[in-house]
């Protein structure tokens, strides 16, 4: 009978499901950037066993958390991609993770700005890898973030206007939908109060022919919005930091208090159902 029950011990065990984890990919930045990154994602650490890829697509970052999973016994690996569009990035990491055999023009993503500092080279694995597609953007778990950083510096929204400010990308297509979703992710700003105006820019920082006039415009916007007695709130639509608008606002009557979607329950939220679809099979696997 004792041999019995060793041998359904051994069964089980080896029938058990393959060890989960996740690898989340971010862009990664000062201390302050990636202490933020890490807040959001602690919550997790209890659930499943998760680490941080910083540097957007490195081969060396992805390659050394895929590495340190593995010696943790995980063999399914949801790769969830922090980034603001669902597109940066992508090609290039399924090209480190052995999803595709080359990599078409550039090696950068759409929205990636050409920021790899090295190569990318595939990775050697014997991990279950499945890549998240979504962006961070493009969630209703943002709608409620925005609201709270809005509602946490308003005062008097009939006196208020709100500036909502993005990276945006290059392409103008592109960035028409960049700030389609935005507005769509603002919706439940303007369920606050009646603010004077709610604004969505994005400053196409990585493309001087495009920056120059987007900088034009959100300082204009930021100047009008302060006379006859109004206040400007603004507000980044980014993952991390208040990226260069502090510089570029220098000199005008605004306020921020410069908090971005992380750290934030909805940011941890979005890690762990975007790794549960990966890992249920709703992204490429």
């Amino acid at each position: 009978m004792r041999a019995f029950w060793l041998l359904m011990a051994v069964c089980i065990g080896g029938c058990a499901a393959p060890k989960s984890g996740i690898l989340v990919m971010a862009h990664g930045g000062s201390a302050a950037w990636n202490e933020n990154i890490e807040a959001a994602v602690a919550p997790l650490q209890d659930k499943y066993p998760t680490e941080i890829a910083f540097g957007m697509a490195r081969t060396s970052t992805i390659r050394d958390a895929v590495q340190r999973l593995e010696k943790r016994g995980v063999r399914r690996i949801a790769v969830v991609r922090m980034f603001m569009s669902g597109d940066s990035f992508l090609e290039t990491t399924e090209y480190i993770l052995g999803k595709r055999d080359s990599l078409p023009g550039a090696h950068h993503g759409s929205g990636g700005g050409g920021h790899h500092m090295e190569a990318p080279k595939q990775i050697t694995t014997h991990a279950s890898l499945v890549v998240s597609r979504g962006g961070v953007g493009e969630s209703p778990l943002v709608d409620q973030i925005l609201a709270d950083r809005v509602k946490a510096l308003s005062t008097n929204p009939s006196e208020e206007s709100v500036l909502i400010l993005a990276h945006g990308p290059r392409d103008e297509a592109e960035n028409e939908r960049w700030l389609a979703n935005m507005r769509l992710r603002a919706q439940e700003v303007h369920e606050l109060g009646a603010f004077r105006h709610v604004q969505c820019e994005t400053l196409r920082e990585d493309w001087p022919e495009r920056r120059a006039e987007a900088e034009r415009r959100i300082k204009a916007y930021v100047e009008a919005g302060g006379r006859d007695g109004g206040r400007v709130i603004v507000v980044p639509f980014r993952i991390g930091g208040f990226g260069p608008y502090r510089k570029i606002l220098d000199g005008l009557d605004y306020v921020a208090d410069e908090r971005a979607f992380c750290p934030h329950p909805n940011m941890t939220r979005w890690i762990e159902q975007t790794a549960e679809e990966c890992l249920a099979g709703g992204a490429n696997s």
